[in-house]
């Protein structure tokens, strides 16, 4: 029908063209033409716009058809658990050492990624697929079906235990089935909002978090961004205004951004708070408070926050960004030592640190030589930035191919060091704390403690860079006087995991020194302030 109307359009054209050309034609034929050409257009447009509006209708109705298959999965996944169920749910935590607390009726575990599938679009599904992964982690199994159906979580674990991808599958599949947001600011240099906002503590962490979050954008048609300091900025505002949908973030430069830059924070759906203790013990929190008051607020947004401990700070924390969550622990809340890690600890005088470096390198890699060809990983931890540059120094003096990580170093450099202690192109890192939290590096047989830890909860943390993903490690660390305030803690970690304790440690006095407050010192009580008060009752 339409294409005959354009035939016959097209003729009444031609005929009113020539009759207008040609030299003394009659004024009212003309006019007769050119009326004729009109309403037949007019047939047409009418013809036009009612076969677009009937395919618009149909495909409302697929979109309604879908929408209530989508609301009859939501709705089949929040039915009450039933008896038989609850019964294997508790058997599986159990077998895992997961313990859930405010999960409410819908309470469910994704053991499997065929549960999984069901429930997300197909397009992230890919990420899963193109991994190879047997089956979920843990945190994977319990968070996802909790975090598809819209609740807000605290996940408690430790590092390498599958955290990044336990937020980024329900956050991806949600923007995926969603158009891009439009932002409310217009005018030069204004910038799309985002949909995802990830707040990491360290550089190395951040774009360790973007290594995965890249390649699973890319296979759903998403774009993500990396975004830290001590890099020019201009580079990160031009990819922004193009348009981002998950941003991974140091909170310092995501600040300055902001605040300075006009970044749009006020459509974002998701925020995810990754190492959360870590950031508080980094003194991030005026940053992550300044950032939060440009986000939606907590009821309209969904909060994601993981923390490898679950101190008193950490929980107010909590209160603050996090609306009615879920808290799902794996482990335990108090911070233990891998058991898969076999912990030596050397009692020494302060200068015999050196030659006592050199005695176990030779001890656990042979020579310097032998070392480079074998390619044993080694992290030797440091305290301070100007002893990593001494002590890396020192080493490749000694023939050790070695390189160095801490904070005086510029960040093409960090991230190249990083990149070749990862490839196994030199196979020794020297590092300050920034390398002790989250940094997942394959394959690391030893760790030497050159010099001991501030807390005790780093000490867990650096030695817990070995005896990943199952495998077993070794950490050597060298204890002096300087660090006997730390000698009942670290007993106490031993015992735990069954470790043999040196005896010249109970030298320095094994009494545990009671935590104090900053304004009220030790008069005070560490108290769990998200329970809820019980009545007392006297006889």
């Amino acid at each position: 029908m339409i294409d005959s109307l354009k035939k016959e359009v097209k003729v009444l054209r031609k005929k009113y063209k020539e009759l207008k050309n040609q030299d003394g034609a009659d004024k009212k034929e003309v006019k007769k033409a050119k009326k004729a050409m009109k309403a037949a257009k007019k047939r047409l447009a009418e013809l036009k716009s009612s076969q677009s509006s009937s395919k618009r209708k149909r495909s409302s109705e697929g979109e309604k058809e879908s929408k209530t298959e989508k609301k009859q999965k939501i709705t089949t996944s929040k039915k009450p658990v039933s008896k038989a169920n609850a019964d294997e749910l508790n058997r599986w935590r159990e077998e895992n050492n997961i313990n859930v607390e405010n999960a409410g009726a819908e309470d469910s575990v994704w053991q499997s990624f065929e549960q999984l599938r069901s429930n997300i679009e197909p397009a992230v599904m890919k990420i899963i697929d193109n991994a190879g992964f047997q089956k979920p982690t843990p945190i994977q199994a319990q968070c996802w079906p909790l975090a598809c159906q819209g609740r807000d979580i605290v996940g408690v674990a430790e590092t390498g235990s599958g955290k990044t991808l336990a937020f980024l599958i329900p956050a991806l599949s949600s923007l995926v089935s969603k158009p891009r947001r439009v932002s409310k600011r217009k005018g030069p240099g204004s910038m799309p909002p985002i949909g995802m906002l990830v707040l990491s503590p360290t550089r190395e962490l951040a774009m360790q978090i973007q290594d995965v979050a890249d390649e699973a954008c890319k296979l759903c048609g998403l774009a993500s961004l990396c975004v830290y300091g001590g890099v020019p900025k201009y580079t990160q505002l031009a990819a922004l205004r193009k348009g981002v949908d998950v941003c991974v973030a140091t909170p310092g430069r995501l600040r300055d951004l902001v605040e300075n830059s006009g970044l749009d924070l006020s459509m974002a759906e998701f925020f995810v708070l990754d190492e959360a203790d870590r950031m508080l013990d980094l003194g991030f929190m005026p940053e992550i408070r300044a950032i939060a008051s440009h986000l939606p607020s907590k009821e309209k947004r969904q909060s994601l926050m993981y923390t490898a401990t679950w101190p008193n700070a950490v929980r107010k924390l909590a209160e603050e960004f996090v609306n009615r969550p879920v808290k799902v622990t794996v482990g335990s809340d108090v911070l233990t030592a891998n058991h898969r890690v076999t912990q030596h600890v050397d009692v020494m005088e302060q200068r015999e640190k050196d030659m006592r470096l050199q005695d176990v390198l030779k001890k656990y890699c042979g020579s310097a030589q032998k070392h480079k060809s074998t390619k044993t990983r080694v992290l030797v931890f440091v305290l301070y930035k100007k002893e990593a540059a001494r002590v890396e120094s020192a080493l490749q003096r000694r023939g050790w191919s070695c390189v160095g990580i801490h904070g005086d170093k510029g960040q093409r450099d960090r991230t190249a060091a990083l990149a070749d202690f990862r490839s196994g192109r030199t196979p020794m890192l020297v590092a300050t704390d920034v390398a002790a939290r989250g940094l997942d590096i394959p394959d690391v047989q030893f760790v030497i403690n050159y010099s001991f830890p501030l807390t005790i909860e780093d000490y867990i943390h650096r030695i817990g860079r070995t005896g990943r993903a199952g495998k077993t490690g070794v950490s050597h660390t060298f204890f002096t006087r300087d660090d006997k305030a730390r000698a009942a803690e670290l007993t106490n970690i031993l015992r735990e995991a069954g470790q043999v304790i040196p005896p010249d440690l109970s030298k320095f006095g094994l009494y545990t020194k009671k935590k104090t407050h900053n304004l009220y010192g030790a008069h005070f009580k560490d108290v769990d302030m998200t329970k809820k008060a019980t009545r007392i009752t006297f006889d």
